[in-house]
């Protein structure tokens, strides 16, 4: 990156990072059980309720007790259910339709992040009915307050229940692209670990690895704050202790309850403190070839963090520490290096390889650009990179008999 960008990229981020106190943040209040959905509603007035989750979580029977919650408290909704692994701008349009035609006052994302951040979106178009999402998307261009918000993580591994941003895709163009603004951060988030039980094994761990690469990246970050690092470090603590049995066990209450709670300081944390280079080449991802955004940041992390080197061995040796797999008294290079063999160990119980097939060569410099776009100058990264010199991460990626990369 070129020293003017530099200087511009950690110019636009210690701003934030001096507004972090003053900026309207607030964590969404907590539920404990679906049963408690009802009564929010009433308390807020709310008659008609727009729930929006996907096909899968549809017929698996996930929202099934919320259904019987909402009927048995005579609280009328309509369900969407069109909603794909990356929400694209017609799922908004088809629930916004919904939601107008069934004159409802609250909406429900109820599902993994796509849910969640199709439920957003649509919250910013009832709010502001004559802009586009196009119109929206960056940093703090939504304003308005939106419809009541209560979220219902089926994963625990996005955060979304506590975020004020949306990942939206262009349905035409395919581009990914985020709306980043306070009233999106739901009103409630409801962490019942039933509705997790029946989650498959490989999205399991793949979700659960998107809540340890979002506390990983706000924790390395230049824009943390005492709380955003104790959520960070609590997290990565949680899901050590906890993805393996997840994994192995779906049926462990326990252990869902805690992954529950650790993708909500995850969540909390990067709300704050933000993200890096790994979200944002995931994202790109995403965008073009649909790949599952957990997926992509499991596969990714390792790299990145390999390639900011010494820059952050001093923190990943701190979440080695939470991790477990160092002690206090490890030589920070170690307990750092510990930390990064950690993630490929966990990689490989899982079944998560090493590269993202679906790239084409081709379309690296478009990807990288995007990535670019979206990381600089927001993301307080500990080493800065444009968009060329992202571009090798896609390259890591591809399978080796692909790979032109020496």
């Amino acid at each position: 990156m070129n020293p003017l960008k530099k200087i511009y990229c950690r110019i636009f981020q210690n701003v934030f990072k001096f507004a972090l106190p003053f900026l309207p943040y607030r964590n969404p209040e907590i539920i404990s059980s679906l049963k408690a959905v009802p009564d929010v509603l009433k308390k807020k007035k709310c008659k008609n309720v727009l729930i929006i989750t996907d096909a899968g979580i549809h017929k698996l029977g996930l929202t099934d007790r919320l259904e019987k919650v909402l009927t048995d408290s005579s609280i009328p909704y309509i369900l969407y259910d069109k909603t794909v692994a990356n929400p694209t701008t017609v799922n908004v349009a088809e629930a916004l339709e919904l939601y107008h035609e069934n004159n409802c006052q609250a909406i429900i994302g109820f599902g993994g992040g796509s849910s969640m951040d199709c439920a957003k979106a649509v919250g910013a178009r009832v709010a502001k009915p004559h802009q586009s999402l196009a119109k929206m998307k960056g940093i703090l261009k939504v304003h308005k307050k939106l419809p009541l918000l209560i979220a219902v993580p089926t994963t625990a591994g996005t955060g979304s229940e506590t975020t004020l941003a949306a990942v939206i895709v262009d349905a035409e163009t395919r581009h990914k692209y985020a709306i980043n603004d306070f009233p999106l951060i739901p009103r409630y988030a409801v962490l019942d670990p039933k509705v997790t039980l029946s989650l498959p094994p490989f999205i399991t761990a793949t979700t659960g690895m998107d809540a340890l690469t979002h506390a990983v990246e706000a924790y390395i970050g230049n824009s943390t704050t005492p709380g955003t690092r104790k959520n960070a470090r609590d997290a990565v603590q949680l899901i050590f202790e906890n993805l393996d049995t997840a994994y192995t066990d779906g049926s462990n209450k326990e252990a869902r309850r805690n992954m529950l709670r650790a993708s909500y300081f995850a969540g909390c944390a990067f709300t704050k403190s933000y993200v890096g280079y790994v979200h944002a080449v995931a994202h790109s991802l995403g965008g073009q070839y649909n790949v599952p955004h957990g997926l992509a940041n499991a596969v990714l992390l390792p790299y990145v963090l390999e390639a900011y080197g010494k820059t952050i061995y001093k923190k990943l040796a701190a979440l080695a520490v939470a991790a477990g797999v160092a002690s206090k008294e490890t030589p920070e290079e170690e307990a750092a290096l510990n930390f990064i063999q950690a993630v490929k160990d966990m990689k490989a119980r899982f079944g998560i390889g090493d590269t993202i097939p679906e790239i084409q060569e081709e379309d690296i410099p478009k990807l990288s650009h995007y990535a670019d776009k979206e990381a600089n100058p927001l993301y307080p990264v500990p080493v800065l990179m444009d968009a060329q010199e992202l571009e090798k991460f896609y390259y890591m990626l591809m399978p080796a008999k692909e790979n032109t990369v020496q």
